[in-house]
Protein backbone atom coordinates (compact mmCIF):
# COMPACT_ATOMS: atom_id res chain seq x y z
CA UNK A 1 0.00 0.00 0.00
CA UNK A 2 1.32 3.44 -0.97
CA UNK A 3 2.10 5.75 1.94
CA UNK A 4 1.20 9.40 1.35
CA UNK A 5 2.26 12.50 3.19
CA UNK A 6 -0.66 14.24 4.86
CA UNK A 7 -1.87 17.75 4.02
CA UNK A 8 -3.97 19.58 6.59
CA UNK A 9 -7.22 20.95 5.12
CA UNK A 10 -9.30 23.60 6.91
CA UNK A 11 -12.86 24.26 5.73
CA UNK A 12 -14.39 27.67 6.50
CA UNK A 13 -18.17 27.35 6.27
CA UNK A 14 -20.57 24.49 6.92
CA UNK A 15 -23.47 25.55 4.73
CA UNK A 16 -24.81 23.84 1.61
CA UNK A 17 -21.45 23.76 -0.22
CA UNK A 18 -19.20 23.52 2.83
CA UNK A 19 -20.99 20.51 4.27
CA UNK A 20 -20.93 18.70 0.91
CA UNK A 21 -17.23 19.43 0.43
CA UNK A 22 -16.43 18.10 3.89
CA UNK A 23 -18.55 14.98 3.42
CA UNK A 24 -16.89 14.18 0.08
CA UNK A 25 -13.39 14.78 1.47
CA UNK A 26 -14.12 12.27 4.23
CA UNK A 27 -16.01 9.75 2.10
CA UNK A 28 -13.51 9.63 -0.78
CA UNK A 29 -10.32 10.18 1.21
CA UNK A 30 -8.41 7.21 -0.26
CA UNK A 31 -9.40 7.95 -3.85
CA UNK A 32 -8.56 11.65 -3.53
CA UNK A 33 -5.21 10.81 -1.96
CA UNK A 34 -4.35 8.59 -4.92
CA UNK A 35 -5.23 11.37 -7.36
CA UNK A 36 -3.46 14.10 -5.43
CA UNK A 37 -0.41 12.15 -4.28
CA UNK A 38 -1.06 13.23 -0.70
CA UNK A 39 -3.50 12.47 2.08
CA UNK A 40 -6.10 15.18 2.70
CA UNK A 41 -6.78 15.44 6.42
CA UNK A 42 -9.77 17.61 7.33
CA UNK A 43 -8.59 19.29 10.53
CA UNK A 44 -11.80 21.19 11.14
CA UNK A 45 -14.84 23.02 9.80
CA UNK A 46 -15.45 26.58 11.00
CA UNK A 47 -19.14 27.42 11.48
CA UNK A 48 -21.18 30.12 13.19
CA UNK A 49 -23.42 27.66 15.04
CA UNK A 50 -22.21 24.16 15.83
CA UNK A 51 -25.76 22.90 16.46
CA UNK A 52 -27.37 24.29 13.28
CA UNK A 53 -28.96 21.73 10.89
CA UNK A 54 -26.87 20.85 7.83
CA UNK A 55 -27.37 19.23 4.42
CA UNK A 56 -25.02 16.39 5.39
CA UNK A 57 -23.76 14.97 8.65
CA UNK A 58 -20.37 16.35 9.64
CA UNK A 59 -18.64 14.69 12.61
CA UNK A 60 -19.27 17.04 15.51
CA UNK A 61 -15.65 16.86 16.65
CA UNK A 62 -14.65 18.65 13.43
CA UNK A 63 -16.93 21.63 14.02
CA UNK A 64 -15.58 24.79 15.62
CA UNK A 65 -16.45 28.46 15.88
CA UNK A 66 -12.76 29.41 15.99
CA UNK A 67 -11.84 29.88 12.33
CA UNK A 68 -8.50 31.55 12.99
CA UNK A 69 -7.16 28.57 14.92
CA UNK A 70 -7.95 26.32 11.94
CA UNK A 71 -6.14 28.59 9.51
CA UNK A 72 -2.90 28.53 11.47
CA UNK A 73 -0.94 25.49 10.41
CA UNK A 74 -3.26 24.46 7.55
CA UNK A 75 -1.73 23.59 4.18
CA UNK A 76 -4.99 24.18 2.27
CA UNK A 77 -7.80 26.52 3.37
CA UNK A 78 -11.22 26.25 1.71
CA UNK A 79 -13.29 29.44 2.14
CA UNK A 80 -17.03 28.91 1.65
CA UNK A 81 -18.59 31.44 4.01
CA UNK A 82 -19.32 34.08 1.36
CA UNK A 83 -19.52 37.83 1.84
CA UNK A 84 -16.65 40.31 2.04
CA UNK A 85 -15.75 40.11 5.72
CA UNK A 86 -14.45 38.18 7.56
CA UNK A 87 -13.71 36.17 4.38
CA UNK A 88 -11.16 38.72 3.12
CA UNK A 89 -9.31 38.87 6.44
CA UNK A 90 -9.22 35.09 6.81
CA UNK A 91 -8.03 34.49 3.24
CA UNK A 92 -5.24 37.06 3.67
CA UNK A 93 -4.25 35.36 6.92
CA UNK A 94 -4.20 31.96 5.22
CA UNK A 95 -2.14 33.20 2.27
CA UNK A 96 0.26 35.03 4.55
CA UNK A 97 0.83 31.77 6.44
CA UNK A 98 1.73 30.07 3.14
CA UNK A 99 -1.45 28.04 2.70
CA UNK A 100 -3.09 27.61 -0.66
CA UNK A 101 -6.65 28.97 -0.66
CA UNK A 102 -9.71 27.70 -2.51
CA UNK A 103 -12.79 29.92 -2.66
CA UNK A 104 -16.19 30.08 -4.32
CA UNK A 105 -16.61 33.72 -3.27
CA UNK A 106 -17.16 35.68 -6.50
CA UNK A 107 -18.22 38.85 -4.65
CA UNK A 108 -14.98 38.92 -2.68
CA UNK A 109 -12.84 38.30 -5.77
CA UNK A 110 -14.71 40.94 -7.77
CA UNK A 111 -14.15 43.53 -5.04
CA UNK A 112 -10.76 42.54 -3.62
CA UNK A 113 -9.26 40.12 -6.13
CA UNK A 114 -6.27 42.35 -6.94
CA UNK A 115 -5.26 42.50 -3.27
CA UNK A 116 -5.69 38.76 -2.73
CA UNK A 117 -3.83 37.71 -5.89
CA UNK A 118 -0.99 40.10 -5.02
CA UNK A 119 -0.67 38.59 -1.54
CA UNK A 120 -0.64 35.07 -3.02
CA UNK A 121 2.12 36.06 -5.45
CA UNK A 122 4.17 37.69 -2.68
CA UNK A 123 4.28 34.50 -0.60
CA UNK A 124 4.31 31.99 -3.46
CA UNK A 125 0.91 30.55 -2.58
CA UNK A 126 -1.97 29.81 -4.95
CA UNK A 127 -5.52 31.17 -4.96
CA UNK A 128 -7.99 28.83 -6.70
CA UNK A 129 -11.55 29.85 -7.60
CA UNK A 130 -13.07 27.43 -10.13
CA UNK A 131 -16.36 27.34 -8.19
CA UNK A 132 -16.74 31.14 -8.13
CA UNK A 133 -18.13 31.64 -11.63
CA UNK A 134 -20.38 28.83 -12.87
CA UNK A 135 -20.79 26.20 -10.17
CA UNK A 136 -19.83 22.76 -11.44
CA UNK A 137 -18.89 23.99 -14.92
CA UNK A 138 -15.11 24.00 -15.49
CA UNK A 139 -14.37 27.40 -17.02
CA UNK A 140 -11.62 29.03 -14.94
CA UNK A 141 -9.07 26.30 -15.58
CA UNK A 142 -9.80 26.09 -19.34
CA UNK A 143 -9.39 29.86 -19.69
CA UNK A 144 -6.27 30.00 -17.51
CA UNK A 145 -4.56 26.84 -18.78
CA UNK A 146 -6.11 25.19 -21.83
CA UNK A 147 -6.52 28.45 -23.77
CA UNK A 148 -3.36 30.10 -22.46
CA UNK A 149 -1.74 29.75 -25.88
CA UNK A 150 -4.77 31.10 -27.75
CA UNK A 151 -6.37 34.52 -28.04
CA UNK A 152 -9.86 34.75 -26.59
CA UNK A 153 -11.94 37.25 -28.54
CA UNK A 154 -15.33 37.07 -26.85
CA UNK A 155 -17.26 35.36 -24.08
CA UNK A 156 -21.05 35.10 -23.91
CA UNK A 157 -22.20 33.63 -20.63
CA UNK A 158 -25.44 32.60 -18.96
CA UNK A 159 -23.92 32.65 -15.49
CA UNK A 160 -26.92 33.09 -13.20
CA UNK A 161 -29.33 30.19 -12.82
CA UNK A 162 -32.09 32.20 -11.14
CA UNK A 163 -32.51 34.64 -14.02
CA UNK A 164 -32.20 31.88 -16.59
CA UNK A 165 -34.96 29.92 -14.85
CA UNK A 166 -37.23 32.98 -14.76
CA UNK A 167 -36.70 33.94 -18.42
CA UNK A 168 -36.95 30.32 -19.56
CA UNK A 169 -40.25 29.90 -17.70
CA UNK A 170 -41.60 33.13 -19.20
CA UNK A 171 -40.70 31.77 -22.64
CA UNK A 172 -42.15 28.30 -22.06
CA UNK A 173 -45.39 29.20 -20.24
CA UNK A 174 -46.11 32.85 -21.02
CA UNK A 175 -45.83 33.76 -17.33
CA UNK A 176 -45.23 37.36 -16.32
CA UNK A 177 -41.94 38.24 -14.66
CA UNK A 178 -43.59 38.41 -11.21
CA UNK A 179 -45.27 35.01 -11.62
CA UNK A 180 -42.06 33.37 -12.85
CA UNK A 181 -40.09 34.91 -9.96
CA UNK A 182 -42.64 33.61 -7.44
CA UNK A 183 -42.30 30.11 -8.87
CA UNK A 184 -38.50 30.36 -8.83
CA UNK A 185 -38.67 31.34 -5.15
CA UNK A 186 -41.04 28.48 -4.34
CA UNK A 187 -38.72 25.95 -5.98
CA UNK A 188 -35.60 27.34 -4.32
CA UNK A 189 -34.02 28.82 -7.46
CA UNK A 190 -34.38 32.35 -6.05
CA UNK A 191 -33.43 33.65 -2.62
CA UNK A 192 -35.93 35.37 -0.35
CA UNK A 193 -34.24 38.60 -1.47
CA UNK A 194 -33.45 37.98 -5.16
CA UNK A 195 -31.99 41.44 -5.84
CA UNK A 196 -28.43 40.26 -6.49
CA UNK A 197 -29.70 37.88 -9.16
CA UNK A 198 -32.53 39.70 -10.92
CA UNK A 199 -30.72 43.06 -10.98
CA UNK A 200 -27.60 41.49 -12.52
CA UNK A 201 -25.17 42.07 -9.63
CA UNK A 202 -24.22 38.39 -9.35
CA UNK A 203 -23.65 38.07 -13.10
CA UNK A 204 -21.62 41.30 -13.15
CA UNK A 205 -19.24 39.94 -10.50
CA UNK A 206 -18.70 36.83 -12.61
CA UNK A 207 -18.23 38.92 -15.77
CA UNK A 208 -15.45 40.89 -14.05
CA UNK A 209 -13.66 37.63 -13.18
CA UNK A 210 -14.09 36.10 -16.65
CA UNK A 211 -12.92 39.25 -18.44
CA UNK A 212 -9.89 39.65 -16.19
CA UNK A 213 -8.84 36.06 -16.79
CA UNK A 214 -9.60 35.84 -20.52
CA UNK A 215 -7.95 39.12 -21.49
CA UNK A 216 -5.05 39.16 -18.99
CA UNK A 217 -6.27 42.51 -17.72
CA UNK A 218 -7.72 43.45 -14.35
CA UNK A 219 -11.34 44.43 -14.93
CA UNK A 220 -12.80 46.11 -11.82
CA UNK A 221 -16.42 45.45 -10.92
CA UNK A 222 -17.41 49.10 -11.32
CA UNK A 223 -16.30 48.95 -14.97
CA UNK A 224 -18.90 46.28 -15.79
CA UNK A 225 -22.08 47.70 -17.32
CA UNK A 226 -25.06 46.12 -15.54
CA UNK A 227 -28.78 45.82 -16.30
CA UNK A 228 -31.18 43.37 -14.69
CA UNK A 229 -34.27 41.57 -15.99
CA UNK A 230 -37.03 43.24 -13.94
CA UNK A 231 -38.22 45.27 -16.92
CA UNK A 232 -38.54 42.25 -19.25
CA UNK A 233 -42.22 41.66 -20.03
CA UNK A 234 -44.16 38.61 -21.16
CA UNK A 235 -45.03 40.51 -24.33
CA UNK A 236 -41.35 41.01 -25.13
CA UNK A 237 -40.64 37.33 -24.62
CA UNK A 238 -43.53 36.28 -26.86
CA UNK A 239 -42.49 38.75 -29.56
CA UNK A 240 -38.91 37.49 -29.33
CA UNK A 241 -40.01 33.89 -29.89
CA UNK A 242 -42.11 34.90 -32.92
CA UNK A 243 -39.10 36.69 -34.37
CA UNK A 244 -36.81 33.69 -33.85
CA UNK A 245 -35.14 34.69 -30.57
CA UNK A 246 -35.19 33.96 -26.86
CA UNK A 247 -34.43 36.48 -24.12
CA UNK A 248 -31.43 35.65 -21.91
CA UNK A 249 -29.48 37.58 -19.31
CA UNK A 250 -25.95 37.51 -20.74
CA UNK A 251 -22.55 38.33 -19.31
CA UNK A 252 -20.56 39.53 -22.32
CA UNK A 253 -16.81 40.08 -22.27
CA UNK A 254 -15.04 41.05 -25.48
CA UNK A 255 -12.17 42.82 -27.15
CA UNK A 256 -13.25 46.22 -28.50
CA UNK A 257 -11.51 48.90 -30.53
CA UNK A 258 -11.18 52.30 -28.88
CA UNK A 259 -12.39 55.51 -30.51
CA UNK A 260 -9.19 55.91 -32.54
CA UNK A 261 -9.98 52.64 -34.32
CA UNK A 262 -6.57 51.12 -33.63
CA UNK A 263 -6.15 50.80 -29.86
CA UNK A 264 -7.61 47.60 -28.47
CA UNK A 265 -9.51 47.53 -25.20
CA UNK A 266 -11.81 45.32 -23.15
CA UNK A 267 -15.54 45.63 -22.48
CA UNK A 268 -17.56 43.70 -19.91
CA UNK A 269 -21.34 44.05 -19.64
CA UNK A 270 -24.41 42.29 -18.28
CA UNK A 271 -27.89 42.85 -19.70
CA UNK A 272 -30.92 41.06 -21.16
CA UNK A 273 -30.42 40.23 -24.83
CA UNK A 274 -32.14 38.54 -27.74
CA UNK A 275 -30.34 35.31 -28.64
CA UNK A 276 -31.18 33.59 -31.96
CA UNK A 277 -32.91 30.22 -31.54
CA UNK A 278 -30.13 28.72 -33.65
CA UNK A 279 -27.43 29.72 -31.14
CA UNK A 280 -26.34 27.05 -28.59
CA UNK A 281 -27.09 29.41 -25.68
CA UNK A 282 -30.77 29.49 -26.68
CA UNK A 283 -31.03 25.83 -25.65
CA UNK A 284 -29.85 26.45 -22.06
CA UNK A 285 -32.96 25.82 -19.98
CA UNK A 286 -34.04 26.02 -16.35
CA UNK A 287 -31.41 26.91 -13.77
CA UNK A 288 -28.47 25.74 -15.88
CA UNK A 289 -25.50 27.89 -16.84
CA UNK A 290 -23.37 27.97 -19.98
CA UNK A 291 -20.31 29.88 -21.11
CA UNK A 292 -19.72 30.29 -24.86
CA UNK A 293 -16.11 31.18 -25.72
CA UNK A 294 -14.92 32.47 -29.09
CA UNK A 295 -11.14 32.07 -29.54
CA UNK A 296 -8.92 32.89 -32.49
CA UNK A 297 -7.48 29.40 -33.02
CA UNK A 298 -9.85 27.11 -31.12
CA UNK A 299 -12.97 28.69 -32.60
CA UNK A 300 -16.25 28.40 -30.70
CA UNK A 301 -16.42 26.39 -27.46
CA UNK A 302 -19.30 25.98 -25.03
CA UNK A 303 -19.15 24.86 -21.40
CA UNK A 304 -22.56 23.80 -20.05
CA UNK A 305 -23.97 22.41 -16.83
CA UNK A 306 -25.23 23.10 -13.33
CA UNK A 307 -24.37 26.61 -12.21
CA UNK A 308 -25.26 26.15 -8.57
CA UNK A 309 -26.21 23.58 -5.95
CA UNK A 310 -24.29 22.26 -2.96
CA UNK A 311 -22.94 19.01 -4.34
CA UNK A 312 -22.47 20.38 -7.87
CA UNK A 313 -20.39 23.33 -6.64
CA UNK A 314 -18.51 20.97 -4.33
CA UNK A 315 -17.27 19.16 -7.45
CA UNK A 316 -15.49 22.31 -8.62
CA UNK A 317 -14.08 22.95 -5.14
CA UNK A 318 -12.67 19.43 -4.88
CA UNK A 319 -11.04 19.77 -8.29
CA UNK A 320 -9.18 22.78 -6.90
CA UNK A 321 -8.30 20.83 -3.72
CA UNK A 322 -6.64 18.10 -5.80
CA UNK A 323 -4.75 20.74 -7.84
CA UNK A 324 -3.56 22.44 -4.65
CA UNK A 325 -2.45 19.13 -3.14
CA UNK A 326 -0.49 18.19 -6.27
CA UNK A 327 1.27 21.57 -6.13
CA UNK A 328 2.31 20.90 -2.54
CA UNK A 329 3.66 17.48 -3.52
CA UNK A 330 5.60 18.76 -6.53
CA UNK A 331 6.72 22.00 -4.90
CA UNK A 332 7.41 25.40 -6.43
CA UNK A 333 5.51 28.71 -6.33
CA UNK A 334 1.90 29.10 -7.37
CA UNK A 335 0.86 30.40 -10.77
CA UNK A 336 0.57 34.18 -10.53
CA UNK A 337 -2.38 36.18 -11.81
CA UNK A 338 -1.83 37.10 -15.47
CA UNK A 339 -2.35 40.82 -16.07
CA UNK A 340 0.42 41.36 -18.60
CA UNK A 341 -1.87 42.70 -21.35
CA UNK A 342 -3.14 45.58 -19.18
CA UNK A 343 -5.67 46.63 -21.84
CA UNK A 344 -7.80 49.75 -21.31
CA UNK A 345 -11.34 49.13 -20.06
CA UNK A 346 -13.78 50.65 -22.51
CA UNK A 347 -17.39 51.71 -21.77
CA UNK A 348 -20.41 50.06 -23.33
CA UNK A 349 -20.78 53.10 -25.59
CA UNK A 350 -17.86 51.77 -27.66
CA UNK A 351 -19.35 48.29 -28.12
CA UNK A 352 -20.67 47.33 -31.56
CA UNK A 353 -24.08 45.71 -31.18
CA UNK A 354 -27.58 45.52 -32.66
CA UNK A 355 -30.89 46.69 -31.23
CA UNK A 356 -34.45 45.49 -31.57
CA UNK A 357 -36.64 48.54 -30.97
CA UNK A 358 -40.40 48.23 -30.53
CA UNK A 359 -42.41 51.43 -31.03
CA UNK A 360 -46.05 52.44 -30.92
CA UNK A 361 -46.45 55.00 -33.72
CA UNK A 362 -49.18 57.07 -35.31
CA UNK A 363 -50.61 55.10 -38.25
CA UNK A 364 -50.59 57.67 -41.05
CA UNK A 365 -48.77 58.27 -44.33
CA UNK A 366 -45.12 59.32 -44.00
CA UNK A 367 -44.49 57.75 -40.60
CA UNK A 368 -42.02 55.17 -41.92
CA UNK A 369 -40.11 57.89 -43.75
CA UNK A 370 -39.92 59.96 -40.57
CA UNK A 371 -38.68 57.00 -38.55
CA UNK A 372 -36.15 56.09 -41.25
CA UNK A 373 -34.82 59.65 -41.19
CA UNK A 374 -34.13 59.39 -37.44
CA UNK A 375 -32.05 56.25 -38.01
CA UNK A 376 -30.24 57.89 -40.91
CA UNK A 377 -29.46 61.03 -38.91
CA UNK A 378 -27.63 58.87 -36.37
CA UNK A 379 -25.89 56.73 -39.03
CA UNK A 380 -27.68 53.57 -37.94
CA UNK A 381 -28.69 51.12 -40.66
CA UNK A 382 -31.96 49.19 -40.42
CA UNK A 383 -31.93 45.45 -41.14
CA UNK A 384 -35.64 44.64 -40.83
CA UNK A 385 -38.96 46.34 -40.05
CA UNK A 386 -42.22 44.69 -39.07
CA UNK A 387 -45.41 46.72 -38.73
CA UNK A 388 -48.76 45.63 -37.31
CA UNK A 389 -51.94 47.71 -37.03
CA UNK A 390 -52.79 48.73 -33.49
CA UNK A 391 -55.71 50.28 -31.65
CA UNK A 392 -57.21 53.71 -32.15
CA UNK A 393 -55.85 56.05 -29.45
CA UNK A 394 -57.65 59.39 -28.88
CA UNK A 395 -59.26 59.07 -32.28
CA UNK A 396 -55.94 58.50 -34.07
CA UNK A 397 -55.06 55.04 -35.47
CA UNK A 398 -51.81 53.59 -34.13
CA UNK A 399 -49.44 50.83 -35.22
CA UNK A 400 -46.69 48.75 -33.67
CA UNK A 401 -43.32 48.99 -35.38
CA UNK A 402 -40.54 46.48 -34.59
CA UNK A 403 -37.17 47.45 -36.02
CA UNK A 404 -33.95 45.44 -35.96
CA UNK A 405 -30.78 47.36 -36.72
CA UNK A 406 -27.47 46.43 -38.25
CA UNK A 407 -24.37 46.72 -36.05
CA UNK A 408 -23.57 50.16 -34.72
CA UNK A 409 -21.96 51.53 -31.58
CA UNK A 410 -24.11 51.32 -28.50
CA UNK A 411 -23.68 55.07 -28.17
CA UNK A 412 -25.21 55.69 -31.62
CA UNK A 413 -28.05 53.27 -30.99
CA UNK A 414 -28.86 54.80 -27.60
CA UNK A 415 -28.94 58.26 -29.18
CA UNK A 416 -31.27 56.92 -31.89
CA UNK A 417 -33.70 55.58 -29.29
CA UNK A 418 -33.65 58.91 -27.45
CA UNK A 419 -34.43 60.75 -30.69
CA UNK A 420 -37.25 58.35 -31.52
CA UNK A 421 -38.80 58.96 -28.11
CA UNK A 422 -38.92 62.69 -28.94
CA UNK A 423 -40.40 62.22 -32.41
CA UNK A 424 -43.92 63.55 -32.99
CA UNK A 425 -44.95 60.30 -34.75
CA UNK A 426 -43.87 58.03 -31.89
CA UNK A 427 -46.40 57.48 -29.14
CA UNK A 428 -44.20 55.19 -27.03
CA UNK A 429 -40.87 53.37 -27.09
CA UNK A 430 -42.29 50.06 -25.90
CA UNK A 431 -39.04 48.13 -25.53
CA UNK A 432 -35.38 48.11 -26.46
CA UNK A 433 -33.32 44.92 -26.42
CA UNK A 434 -29.82 44.27 -27.69
CA UNK A 435 -29.36 41.39 -30.12
CA UNK A 436 -26.35 39.11 -29.46
CA UNK A 437 -24.96 35.88 -30.84
CA UNK A 438 -25.42 36.55 -34.55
Amino acid sequence: MIEYRNLRVAVLGGGSVGSQVTALLLEHADELAARAGAGLEVVGVAVRDIDAPRDTDIPKELLTTDAESLIVGADIVIELIGGLEPARTWILKALHSGADVITANKALLAHHGAELFEEAAQVGAQLYYEAAVAGAIPIIRPLRDSLAGDRVERILGIVNGTTNYILDRMDATGDSFDTALAEATRLGFAEADPTADIEGYDAAQKAALLASLAFHTRVPLDAVHREGITSVTAEQVVAARKAGYVVKLLAICERVLAADGSTEGVSARVHPALVPLTHPLAAVHGGNNAVFVEAEAAGSLMFYGAGAGGIETASAVLGDVVSAARRHVIGGPGVAESTHANLPILPIARVMTRYQITLTVVDEPGVLATIAAVFSDHEVSVEAVNQTVGAVVEGVPSATLITVTHEATDESLAATVAALAESSVVREVVSVLRVEGL
